[in-house]
């Protein structure tokens, strides 16, 4: 059973930090890709970050670029995301995902290229 399990969620001030972390378990072998999404009340999951196994590429939003990090433990299967500059617009359930179906060595971006899920994590910013 192939199950992500997100934490650090909470509620943070405009401009404040957070720190999610997300850990797989059930796979042999760790997770080709590993990636962030969040979906806000009302509005479709969309893609945060994505790293590759052995952290050397990663891909950002636009809308987080500059303040969001994500990084790899690749012998633990876990990520994380820290998230600095918070804003009022980054408040979203926060899901990891990770992906062992696609081909290319390129961090995907869709939901449809990424598996497995997490349960979410609440991220809530207050102005």
């Amino acid at each position: 059973q192939v199950q992500l399990a997100e934490s650090g969620g909470g509620l943070v001030q405009a401009g404040g930090s957070l720190t999610l972390s997300c850990s797989a378990s059930g796979l042999t072998f760790g997770p080709k890709f590993m990636a962030w999404f969040r979906q806000a009340p009302g509005k479709e999951r969309e893609f945060v970050a994505g790293i590759n196994r052995s952290g050397g590429s990663t891909t950002y939003s636009d809308s987080v670029k500059g303040r969001y990090t994500i990084s790899r433990d690749s012998a633990r299967n876990t990520v994380f995301l820290r998230m600095n500059s918070l804003k009022p617009e980054d408040s979203a359930g926060y899901y990891c995902a990770a992906s062992n179906i696609i081909a290319s060595n390129v961090v995907p971006t869709h939901t449809t290229d990424y598996n497995f899920w997490g349960q979410g994590t609440q991220v809530t910013v207050s102005s």
